[in-house]
């Protein structure tokens, strides 16, 4: 019991999350991903070459 009110918030975070658009920043995120720091994009050119070196056997 007591469910209804449970289930209703959740349907509203629910709808929130499909019909809003938040603003993606995608440099940050790739950042984010490949583990180098906001202070340190010096780097993301020397790991970048490292993986095109890795990749290459697959084409």
């Amino acid at each position: 019991m007591g469910r209804g009110r449970a289930k209703a918030k959740q349907t509203k975070v629910a709808r929130e999350l499909k019909y809003s658009s938040p603003q993606t920043d995608f440099e940050r995120l790739q950042r984010e991903l490949s583990g180098a720091s906001d202070n340190d994009l010096a780097g993301t050119d020397s790991v970048a070459d490292d993986w095109v070196e890795e990749d290459d056997w697959r084409r």
